[in-house]
């Protein structure tokens, strides 16, 4: 991964065989980021994203492996707890023009993720567990 800081946006590139959950978080320990919107495109062989069934408090998980377009991944980085939290959802598409997503649990980058850019902002939110649903809600801005 090598990224540079341009204010409070930030230029990432993270690199092939790199997992993005963990170079994101890498990230933004390193430069303190409490509170930021992520947006990215690249291209994954191998991810796995889920969906959370609210009827039956279940949550689904789906990988998949293979050559994949990263169409979108957006998302937040922000605090639970006083500890790193990151929620990102992830749509990638095959050769067939299939795509699938959902909320990102991992994703292996097959070429390279460059296009991603977070916007760091200088408060942070307060997450907290939505109690009917057991989802992170956020509950105070800013804190």
């Amino acid at each position: 991964m090598e990224y540079k800081r341009f204010g409070n946006k930030i230029i990432v590139r993270i690199d092939k065989d790199e997992e993005i959950l963990e170079q994101v978080k890498e990230l933004a320990l390193k430069e303190n980021i409490r509170l930021a919107a992520v947006q990215a495109l690249g291209a994954t062989n191998s991810f796995t994203v889920g969906v959370y069934d609210v009827a039956e408090k279940q949550y689904y998980a789906n990988s998949f492996s293979g050559s994949f377009e990263i169409v979108s991944l957006t998302g937040t980085i922000n605090t639970m707890n006083g500890e790193f939290y990151t929620h990102l959802h992830m749509s990638a598409g095959n050769d067939k023009g299939e795509v699938f997503g959902g909320h990102l649990n991992r994703a292996v980058v097959s070429a390279t993720c460059d296009r991603m850019a977070i916007y760091s902002f200088a408060s942070g939110v307060i997450l907290s567990l939505s109690v009917p649903v057991l989802i992170p809600a956020i509950i105070a801005l800013p804190f």
